[in-house]
């Protein structure tokens, strides 16, 4: 094996961990959600007053303060690997362009801390950061870029985990002032929970990209006829119920219907004034449901039944023409455990009056099943390229020979 195969097997390996860091993160901040601690914490970087990674263990137990600090340690510690996973992707041509924004970053932290008191923690961060793209850039290595787009999406990953980080800083910083329980606060609170699971699919896309599986074309086997649309449409369907799930989560709407399959006894329950406080007299929570929430979950009960449909159907494709021993094959029966999983878990929350740790693993099993179906279209789209080059020469007409009549 040369040096070159050896390199290329530990990058791999590396960005699969990356991408394993990044989905417990993820698991981490659903945990947080679901305890209702994600201001256990009220300042940002720093904890109490105390450098992030020197808050004392004595202050950690008490008031949700464990969950949300581990959180900000696991975002900081992706953050650096996401950080070495560009390094080693791009090789010695992205030396001076981290060294370049190490350098800006410094500079912009340090333009932060005077503009006031809310950007203290900005300026901070971005200085933070900054140093370590910067310890980044000096450290030298020999081995060149990656293939395109790997290195692109490196880039991508790296300008993402920073932009998140800071985020949901500033969600911390500027919720008392600015937010204040508004829908402004909860649409950043969306887009804060889309973006991470949109960085999971984007690492797990690297890690896919450098497997020995890809540069092999997944095994043999054709696709089942439909499968390509069965697929798609689960992958759409996933999407849109990560976005209810996350509106959902931020709207405290998990619980406004206790019931299921039926929600107050009915199919569709009437969401008029008269109903509403029927409702919410039978209610043992101080928050009153809205007919938002109840219509909000409505539409996720209806949306998970799609999805889990559609990706069935993919299954079944796979099933009937004896597919499922392929790469592909094993990986959309992973994809069809995980829905039913997903399904399952979505149903206790209901039932089981949404304990946190069995609405954290809706949300983590949720992340998986959005990065394996994202996978799966990659691998389709891969598929499907590599037949329309191979059938390319043979519709080519033959070269006809200089100087022939």
């Amino acid at each position: 094996m040369s040096n070159s195969d050896q390199s290329n097997r530990w990058l791999f390996r590396f960005s699969v961990a990356v991408a394993l860091c990044t989905w417990g993160l993820i698991c981490m901040g659903g945990l947080v959600t679901s305890k209702g601690v994600g201001m256990a914490v009220p300042d940002w970087p720093t904890s109490y007053g105390y450098n992030m990674f020197a808050l004392p263990i004595s202050t950690w137990f008490t008031g949700g303060v464990f969950d949300e600090h581990t959180h900000r340690l696991w975002a900081s510690t992706v953050g650096l690997l996401v950080v070495a996973l560009l390094r080693w992707l791009g090789g010695n041509a992205s030396r001076k362009p981290l060294l370049a924004i190490g350098g800006a970053e410094i500079l912009m932290g340090i333009g932060l801390l005077g503009v006031g008191p809310d950007w203290r923690g900005a300026g901070h961060f971005l200085a933070g950061i900054g140093g370590v793209v910067l310890l980044a850039g000096v450290v030298w290595v020999r081995n060149g870029p990656a293939e395109w787009p790997v290195v692109t999406w490196g880039w991508l990953a790296f300008w993402l985990v920073q932009f998140q980080g800071l985020l949901g800083g500033l969600r911390v910083v500027l919720d008392k002032h600015v937010f204040a329980g508004t829908t402004l606060g909860t649409a950043f609170g969306v887009f804060h929970g889309c973006l991470g699971q949109a960085f999971l699919v984007l690492l797990c896309a690297v890690a896919l990209r450098l497997s020995p599986l890809w540069r092999r074309g997944f095994g043999a086997g054709e696709f089942p006829t439909g499968f390509r649309t069965w697929l798609t449409a689960g992958l759409l369907l996933s999407i849109g119920q990560l976005l209810l799930g996350a509106l959902m989560r931020h709207q405290h709407a998990g619980l406004a219907i206790h019931d299921f399959p039926l929600a107050y006894g009915q199919w569709w329950p009437a969401t008029d004034s008269a109903s509403l406080s029927v409702y919410n007299q039978h209610r043992s929570e101080e928050v009153e449901v809205t007919a938002f929430q109840i219509q909000l979950q409505m539409w996720h009960r209806i949306g998970a039944v799609l999805t889990l449909v559609a990706i069935s159907g993919a299954w079944l494709k796979c099933w009937r023409a004896g597919s499922l021993a392929f790469p592909w094959g094993k990986l959309t029966s992973g994809w069809f455990g995980l829905v039913v999983t997903q399904a399952t878990l979505g149903m206790l929350t209901i039932l089981m009056n949404k304990p946190a740790d069995v609405a954290t693993a809706h949300v983590a099993i949720g992340a998986a099943s959005l990065a394996t179906g994202s996978l799966l279209f990659l691998i389709a789209h891969q598929r499907a390229l590599r037949a329309t080059v191979e059938r390319i020469p043979a519709s080519m007409p033959a070269a006809v020979p200089a100087g022939t009549p």
